[in-house]
C-alpha cells in the first residue's frame, strides 16, 4: 500500500489531470511544495511502483492502478467534507483540512456507512463530483473569468485546486460564492485582472486567479 505522502501525490495528479492537463512535474512540485530533485525522485519511485508513467505530450499520467487508488482517496475526502460540513457544521476551510487527515484513515466499511448516512451525495460541499456516486453533468460550466459582462451566472463548483488556499475558501464562502448561488456580472477587466459580480446585498470582486477557480453556468 502507498504511504500517506504517495497518496497525496496521487490525489494531486488526479485532480490536475481533470482540471488542467497536461500534468507537468514542475506543477506537481509546486502544488506539493517540494524541490525539483525531490519531485524527480518521487515520481521515479511512483513509476517503479506502478502508479504513474510519463507520456510524450501528456506529461505525468496515472496508471489504472494509480487512478483507482486516487479515486478512492478523493471519494473518502469528499464524503468526509460532506459529513464535516452538513452534519458537524464545520466551515469549508476547516472541513477541508480535517478531511485531508481523515481520507488516509477511513476504512472501506466506514466509507460505505458514511455514504449511506449521507444518502449517497453526488458532490462535495464545493460542488465537485464524488467518485463512485451517481454522475452529474456540469451543465456546460465554464470558469468565471470566461463569462461576459451582463451575464447571469449560477455557481456550479469550485476547482479543487482552490482548496489549498484556506483564506480564499473563506473569502468565497463569506461572499456567498457557493454552488447554486446566482450573480449578475457587472464588470470584467482582463487588463486589471478583476471580475465584479452583483448580488442582492451588494457586489463582490475577484481577481483572475480566484475567478478561474469558480466554475459557473450562464443562465439563459
Amino acid at each position: 500500500m502507498p504511504t500517506p505522502t504517495i497518496e497525496e501525490y496521487l490525489e494531486t495528479i488526479y485532480i490536475m489531470e481533470i482540471e488542467n492537463p497536461p500534468v507537468r512535474s514542475a506543477r506537481v512540485a509546486e502544488a506539493m511544495g517540494v524541490s525539483a530533485p525531490t519531485i524527480t525522485d518521487t515520481l521515479r519511485r511512483m513509476a517503479e511502483q506502478g502508479y504513474v508513467r510519463a507520456e510524450r505530450g501528456r506529461g505525468v499520467v496515472l496508471t489504472a492502478v494509480g487512478r483507482k487508488l486516487a479515486e478512492s482517496l478523493v471519494r473518502r475526502h469528499r464524503l468526509s467534507e460532506r459529513w464535516l460540513v452538513d452534519v458537524l457544521g464545520l466551515d469549508w476551510a476547516r472541513a477541508h483540512e480535517e478531511a485531508c487527515r481523515l481520507e488516509h484513515a477511513i476504512s472501506q466499511e466506514v466509507e460505505e456507512r458514511l455514504a449511506r448516512i449521507l444518502d449517497y451525495p453526488a458532490t462535495c460541499p464545493h460542488g465537485n463530483p464524488i467518485p463512485g456516486s451517481p454522475a452529474q453533468g456540469d451543465g456546460g460550466a465554464l470558469p468565471l473569468c470566461d463569462v461576459t459582462v451582463g451575464d447571469e451566472v449560477a455557481v456550479v463548483r469550485l476547482s479543487p485546486l482552490v482548496e489549498q488556499d484556506p483564506s480564499l475558501l473563506e473569502y468565497l464562502h463569506r461572499n456567498g460564492l457557493v454552488p447554486g448561488a446566482t450573480f449578475h456580472v457587472v464588470e470584467l477587466s482582463p487588463a486589471a485582472g478583476v471580475v465584479t459580480l452583483q448580488k442582492d446585498d451588494g457586489t463582490v470582486s475577484l481577481g483572475t486567479r480566484a475567478a478561474s477557480a469558480v466554475w459557473v453556468r450562464v443562465e439563459r
